[in-house]
């Protein structure tokens, strides 16, 4: 079994206590109080169950205490994953997107996400999914539009021969005429209204 390491010296056991009571984070000051524990004298065992850990996490409090001090017990934040476009690479996409496709060159007359992911993989080797590219170009301030789909055998001849045309004339039906909807219509009151005599 591997020797335990030792904590640094510049710290007691009551300068970690009095360390936990004005700590807000609630892991800090548990971990605190397991590394005071060690001070004191108690065995690793011990501060592991003060901590509610098991040892070699108490070992790893012990290798962060030493090497960045109190501050070193609190959790900090993970990374995350790098980005797979960089600043230099939006900025490329902009100025290329603002640009639009050369028809001879890119063999495309408008991007698509699918011909800008294959434009990256050219220019700086960077694998990418069109999500991403979509995602970047969103945060660039542009839209992805598309046109309307349209049949591939639509022929527009066939459209317009095919529309209705409405005669210019309408005929009226007898019973719509002036006449015969006057004499229905004149003898109906509205009601709560009275006749003026």
């Amino acid at each position: 079994m591997a020797a335990a390491i030792e904590l640094r010296a510049n710290y007691t056991a009551d300068d970690l206590r009095r360390l936990a009571r004005a700590s807000a984070d609630a892991k800090q000051t548990r971990r605190l109080l397991s590394l005071a524990s060690i001070y004191d004298g108690a065995s690793r065992t011990m501060a592991a169950r003060i901590g509610g850990v098991g040892l070699q996490i108490v070992r790893d409090w012990v290798m962060r205490f030493n090497s960045e001090g109190p501050a070193g017990l609190v959790d900090r934040k993970a990374p995350g994953k790098e980005p797979s476009l960089t600043s230099e690479h939006r900025a490329a996409l902009a100025r290329t997107v603002e640009a639009g496709p050369k028809p001879y060159l890119d063999g495309v007359v408008r991007w698509r996400l699918v011909d800008l992911v294959a434009w990256l993989h050219e220019e700086f080797g960077v694998s990418v999914s069109d999500r991403t590219v979509s995602r970047a170009l969103k945060r660039l301030g542009f839209r992805v539009l598309t046109a309307r789909p349209q049949a591939r055998g639509q022929d527009a001849e066939a459209i317009e021969a095919f529309k209705k045309t409405s005669p210019r004339q309408w005929r009226r039906s007898a019973s719509a005429t002036p006449a015969a909807s006057g004499s229905r219509s004149g003898s109906r009151m509205k009601p709560g209204l009275a006749r003026r005599t």
